[in-house]
């Protein structure tokens, strides 16, 4: 049959737009365009699509193309009669079309119809027009049911891409069928005789019926198949299928997720088939990238599950050793792979047409840090670290490169357990540190510097041995070695006392100098900046002779113009403000006008890096010169404010998936733009925002009265913050929020409120601004501390927490009970940051659970600021629900930290509480503490030693008689201990033991045997450590010396050892007291 003339004219264009004739191709596309917009374009491209007797395969399948596209903007304005031909013709053709890419084409179609009509039908049912909503379209479907059991392939292998384009559809309407579908699914996949396309058609239309019922029970039934659906993905990765392949691991990705025990029950098979994807070098490396995000959610997922299978995890922990190991590509290079100074200096002449694809290291990398973040140590450690250690005694280069790289990859997720194990790796690290291998040297420092970030304070104890060798590899003759090196002095010193870096600042500071002046590589020239700052903050005031120098190096860089350069610029702002907080204010003052100018300057440029680093020197500026930076607040606070209220998403165009040749005819220019825009994330603005509020925050702590004009409006901005829909925002907002309530305290309290302990009857304290002020922002941190972000979570404890400290009971009291309830789920861990996303704890919490929660600590501090605001009057009362809870953290199966944590907390709650703790001493307290006392980690027996002593302090004679030698005894073998090797955490130990022992001594001597302790006590001072214990340890030796005690009597040259050795020049000892120490040994003789 001839066409019509409007059907002719359409198929000439079509045929043009086929021919290799680019001039041709635009102005059919110019002609076609407007033809398009008209719903008469609709029955002009069927008649092409059904006229395979005139119209060659390409045009028609062209007019399938265009007929998907562009039915949903005519579809409505249709006559039912017409609908119903559409339909009829579509489904004609899909049972008659010869040409496989014209009967594709129609799928598209006819899947485009059936989603219409389904929306066309629920609109009717809202609209009460009808009261059920029948299977739309029930012809195509009875069609499909049809074809799968046609005997040619091509029907089957239709009929199962007819279900893959609708998954939506069955997943809602045909529920009812699931069953059937379920055999006819399962038939496909294990029948040996059906062809291949039939069978990657099944297994891409399951996959979409999965993805689409993930979280609905109903289709679980479909989750019976996986064995089968397996089976057939490693058939197509044994082809190198890489569509069909990279399907099935996009449902896996969403079956991570699933709460199915179906799931857990298929994980070994799973991870396997994953495993096989990830080392099959012909498969495209980006399969191969989604093969490895599976395994590394099914570790998150799944993670107890997952550790428990030993054979499995050794497999995939293999395999990923030997990824890094046969691949040549930097190990290091995950430190920077965002940084484009990083790629700029080490790949210049690499082919960069694939620089943001995976890379093999990179795949390894991302999977093993996850592993090692998610799956309980007690699983992934001892596997990680044999195979880390064996292959960095291996003569191969490629095996030492991998054994340090791994080693440094787990130091995040493992932090615990290699801060245990620091005596044993440091030695290979080290070592490594100096092969002779240039990709050893990289991957060691990388290790150094992940260790150095990761493993604090235990790692600064090695400062000796850490910064020389950093400080050769500084020389190296290696790009990435220098770079990489810099970041390790950078993460070492972050923590180090003057004291750790003064053997080697002043040769620090100028080979770094030195470096930023003769090197032209821009990535060791910002490294080597930001290692000049974290040496400048570890070397304090020490600092000072060195500012001039660096300040005049900054000040070049930080007029830089180039835009390739603004991340050295702002580098070296930052820098400026890092110096200011190391050398403070008198000495920064000269530099200070200067910074705020280049600061000032960068938000000009339109640069969010250069705003962002332009915020950090605002926060840290205003934190170092205090009320002399308020003249600046007029105009920051109105830019900081508008940045803070910003939107950081926008609407974009979609990205469509399949954008081709002919996308210019698509529905993009039609006049309601409908569908084609969606919200994207602005990144670099979300942390310029979070900048701009870490900046206002730090304005309001140290800017005190000058602020309160502005707090009004901050607290306006931070209020909508609160419920923004990013973890970063709200974080930094729980940070930033406390702060708006020192600006009053300095305005009407002269910046000290004095309250009393657990006193909420007497009158307010507060005066009406400050009680508005806090009570708004306590509402707020009320909200966060809900939130289901943990980093969110932590910081709005913390801001509680400071703010109950800082007003008193009375700034509490409107949140006290809500607050209390939330911090208990907390620490039962049913709180929402702690539960998934269906509400029920996640796997991986148990009372066996060996990880560590970082903010698990800001909530325990919470809890004892409970008992410091409160008092025992008001909160003993609730002991019995908080006390086994946090007894939980301390058992032997929990981390050295969990433990620490929660017998901190208790010696907290007995010192605040004192003998509001009674009831409980014998229960709950003495077990812990003899616990603790007992413990392998020396900071459990630091805090469990602080325990027993304030406990005994607290207690008085109730348990003097009856517990002193019990807890003598047990304190006893921590004035033994080795630090011979130990760290800071050993003479901590040492010296809170030496402080229970005294507190012992001056609340009931009487129970103490003095004659055998005061000796072992006079031993081990003066303290090395806990300074803070001083007044206790010097006030009880001073009271035995006024008894004239005996034993004190008897060990006065021991005594006068002591305090000569506290009055010392370079003693830690405060002034007041060295004063009475002076004056005590002129009594002594």
């Amino acid at each position: 049959m001839a066409l019509s003339p409007e059907a002719t004219h359409v198929a000439n264009l079509l045929t043009a737009l086929t021919r290799p004739d680019s001039t041709a191709i635009q102005n059919a596309e110019s002609e076609l365009k407007p033809l398009l917009k008209d719903a008469r374009c609709i029955p002009a491209l069927m008649e092409i699509l059904v006229a395979r007797d005139t119209q060659p395969e390409a045009v028609r399948h062209l007019a399938a193309i265009l007929l998907r596209k562009r039915l949903p903007g005519h579809y409505s304005t249709f006559p039912e009669e017409y609908k119903t031909k559409l339909k009829t013709d579509t489904i004609s053709t899909l049972s008659s079309e010869p040409q496989r890419t014209v009967r594709l084409g129609a799928v598209g179609v006819a899947a485009t119809l059936t989603k219409l009509q389904t929306t066309a039908s629920e609109e009717a049912n809202e609209d009460g027009s009808s009261t059920t909503q029948p299977l739309p379209w029930p012809e195509l479907f009875q069609f499909i049911s049809a074809a799968c059991q046609d005997a040619h392939p091509e029907a089957r292998e239709l009929a199962f891409l007819l279900l893959m384009e609708m998954s939506d559809v069955v997943g809602i309407h045909m529920q009812s069928q699931f069953g059937a579908m379920t055999t006819l699914f399962g038939n496909c996949l294990v029948n040996q005789s059906e062809v291949p396309k039939v069978k990657i058609a099944a297994l891409k239309a399951l996959g979409g019926l999965l993805n689409y019922l993930t979280d609905d029970k109903e289709g679980e039934i479909f989750l019976t198949l996986l064995p089968n659906l397996l089976q057939v993905s490693a058939d197509c990765q044994r082809r190198g299928d890489d569509d069909a392949v990279g399907t099935i691991l996009d449902v896996l990705y969403n079956l991570a997720y699933s709460p199915s025990s179906l799931i857990a029950a298929q994980l070994n098979n799973i991870i396997r088939f994953c495993l096989v994807c990830v080392s099959d070098g012909n498969l495209d490396i980006n399969v191969r990238d989604s093969a490895a995000l599976v395994i590394a959610t099914m570790a998150e997922s799944y993670s107890k599950t997952f550790g428990k299978d030993e054979a499995l995890l050794g497999d995939v922990l293999e395999t990923l050793f030997q990824l890094i190991e046969n691949s040549n590509e930097s190990a290091a290079g995950a430190l920077f792979d965002s940084n484009p100074a990083w790629k700029e200096d080490v790949e210049e002449l690499a082919d960069d047409d694939d620089d943001d694809n995976a890379t093999e290291t990179s795949i390894a990398q991302g999977t093993l840090d996850m592993i090692a973040c998610e799956i309980p140590k007690k699983y992934v450690f001892n596997p990680v670290i044999t195979r880390c250690l064996t292959r960095l005694a291996s003569s191969q280069e490629q095996h030492r490169k991998a054994g340090v790289a791994c080693l440094g990859v787990i130091a995040e997720g493992c932090s615990e357990n290699i801060r245990e194990h620091l005596n044993d790796l440091m030695p290979h690290i080290l070592r490594a540190a100096s092969d002779a291998s240039a990709q050893v040297r990289e991957c060691a420092c990388f290790c150094l510097g992940q260790v150095s970030e990761h493993c604090q304070p235990e790692i600064l104890s090695y400062s000796t041995q850490v910064l020389p060798v950093v400080f050769a590899l500084l020389d190296d003759a290696t790009v990435t070695v220098q770079a990489t090196s810099c970041y390790v002095l950078e993460m070492f010193c972050e923590r180090l006392e003057p004291e750790g870096v003064r053997p080697l600042l002043d040769p620090i500071v100028k080979k770094l100098a030195g470096m930023l002046e003769t090197t032209t590589k821009r990535s060791v020239r910002e490294m080597a900046v930001a290692a000049l700052a974290a040496t400048a903050v570890a070397a304090e005031e020490e600092f000072t002779p060195y500012v001039s120098g660096v300040a005049t190096l900054m000040s070049e860089m930080m007029e830089l113009k180039e835009e390739r350069l603004f991340t050295l610029r702002g580098r070296a702002l930052e820098c400026m403000g890092h110096v200011a907080i190391a050398v403070g204010k008198d000495t920064f003052r000269p530099y200070f006008s200067g910074t705020m100018k280049c600061a000032c300057e960068g938000l000009t440029i339109d640069s969010t890096d250069l705003h962002e680093f332009a915020y950090a020197a605002f926060a840290n500026l205003s934190k170092v010169m205090e009320e002399e930076f308020s003249p600046c607040l007029p105009e920051l606070v109105d830019h900081l404010v508008s940045v803070i209220g910003q939107d950081e998403g926008q609407l974009e165009a979609v990205e469509r998936e399949d954008k081709g040749a002919f996308d210019n005819l698509d529905d993009s220019d039609c006049e309601d733009n409908e569908g084609n825009y969606v919200l994207q994330v602005r990144t670099a603005l979300l942390e310029a925002k979070k900048g701009a509020i870490t900046a206002i925050g730090e304005m309001s702590a140290h800017c005190g009265k000058d602020f309160v004009p502005y707090l009004e409006r901050t607290m306006t901005v931070l209020q909508k913050c609160v419920d923004n829909w990013h973890h970063l925002i709200k974080s930094a907002t729980a940070e930033a929020l406390p702060t708006l309530v020192i600006p009053m305290v300095a305005t009407d309290h002269n910046g000290e409120i004095s309250w009393t302990k657990g006193d909420i009857a007497s009158p307010n304290p507060m005066s009406q601004h400050t009680t508005t002020i806090t009570n708004a922002v306590m509402q707020e941190l009320m909200k966060l501390i809900v939130d289901d972000d943990k980093d969110t979570v932590g910081k709005a404890c913390e801001g509680i927490q400071s703010v109950m400290e800082l007003c008193g009971p009375h700034a509490f009291s409107p949140i006290a009970n809500a607050c209390l309830d939330c911090a208990l789920k907390l620490l039962l861990k049913n709180a929402p940051c702690q539960l998934h996303e269906d509400g029920e704890a996640s796997e991986a919490y148990d009372d066996d659970d060996d990880d560590h929660d970082s903010f698990m600590t800001a909530v325990c501090d919470l809890v004892g600021a409970f008992a410091r605001v409160m008092g025992p009057q008001h909160f003993a009362q609730y002991l019995p629900q908080f006390l086994p809870a946090l007894c939980n953290y301390a058992k032997p199966s929990r981390t050295p930290s969990d433990r620490s944590m929660a017998i901190g907390c208790l010696g907290e709650l007995a010192q605040e509480l004192e003998s509001g703790i009674a009831e409980h001493w014998e229960s709950i307290f003495l077990p812990a503490i003899l616990q603790g006392l007992a413990d392998d980690d020396d900071n459990v027996k630091r805090n469990a030693a602080f325990c027993a002593g304030v406990c005994a302090q607290g207690l008085g004679e109730a348990i003097a008689s009856n517990h002193y030698m019990t807890l003598l005894q047990s304190l006893s073998p921590l004035f033994q201990l080795d630090t011979s090797q130990g760290g800071d955490s050993t003479f901590a130990a040492i010296d809170n033991a030496a402080a229970a022992v005294s507190r012992m001594i001056l609340t009931s001597p009487s129970n103490v045997p003095i004659s055998q302790v005061l000796p072992a006590l006079l031993k081990v001072l003066p303290l090395k450590n806990d300074m803070t214990e001083n007044e206790t340890v010097y006030k009880c030796i001073f009271e035995l010396l006024q008894m004239n005690q005996p034993d004190a009597i008897a060990n006065k040259a021991e005594i006068k050892r002591v305090f000569m050795e506290a009055i010392s020049e370079d003693s830690k000892v405060e002034d007041e007291i060295k004063d009475k120490l002076k004056l005590a040994l002129g009594s002594l003789g």
